[in-house]
């Protein structure tokens, strides 16, 4: 009876890295899809903003 306790209370390393690998894969890709999305936005932002640029320059050498 008393190996059967202290089987159950015994925590095996790798089932605390597994437990640890598997929060940071819920944590990681989240943060992906936030960064992804902000840089696509980013990059849409600086296109247009180089259109208008470019659109300022033609005008100015006309």
């Amino acid at each position: 009876m008393m190996t059967l306790l202290t089987a159950q209370a015994y925590i095996n390393g790798g089932d605390i890295l597994f437990q640890l690998f598997a929060f940071m894969v819920l944590l990681v890709i989240p943060i992906i899809l936030v960064v992804f999305i902000f840089t696509r936005k980013r990059n849409s932002r600086l296109a247009r903003i180089e259109e208008k640029l470019d659109k300022l320059l033609k005008g100015k050498d006309q």
